[in-house]
């Protein structure tokens, strides 16, 4: 199960940066944990059959290069509508990853994303993350599921 969900969620974010940001290159690999001090977490619940989240980590460069390609404008620092269009990329990356996922028999929906931290002491049985290298940054990701 894990590494169908990890494949799901590194699919729907290369098919989200192909069609939304026009990137078609795009390489992951697997993490423990990643550290991304200057940079925005974005944090989408994930509730069901499975529980948990999905920490996007975004950092500082890579938020900044999305949202000049998604507007056609120049931002040189975070903002309110930075921090809202990249909220929105792991929405529908999210959104993605549960309908690819709508098969299987298990039955989960997410929670609008909200900008936070990925610091919690609760354990989880489903643990796993990875970083996807763009070209214009990378975007890593941190799993934290169990069962219901």
């Amino acid at each position: 199960m894990l590494d169908k969900l990890y494949k799901a969620f590194i699919d729907a974010t290369y098919n989200v940066f192909n069609l939304m940001l026009n990137i078609s290159e795009i390489s992951d690999h697997p993490l423990d944990e990643f550290s991304c001090d200057n940079g925005i977490d974005i944090v989408v619940e994930i509730v069901g059959e499975l529980q948990g989240k999905v920490i996007y980590k975004f950092p500082v460069d890579t938020s900044l290069n999305i949202v000049n390609i998604m507007s056609g404008m120049e931002f040189d620092e975070v903002d309110v509508f930075v921090i809202s269009a990249v909220s929105e990329i792991a929405n529908i990356i999210s959104g993605n990853v549960i309908t690819a996922l709508s098969d299987n028999e298990l039955r989960y929906d997410i929670l609008p994303p909200v900008q936070g931290t990925s610091d919690d002491d609760k354990e989880y049985e489903i643990k796993t993350g990875g970083c996807i290298i763009t070209p214009i940054g990378e975007v890593c990701l941190d799993l934290r599921l169990n069962r219901a």
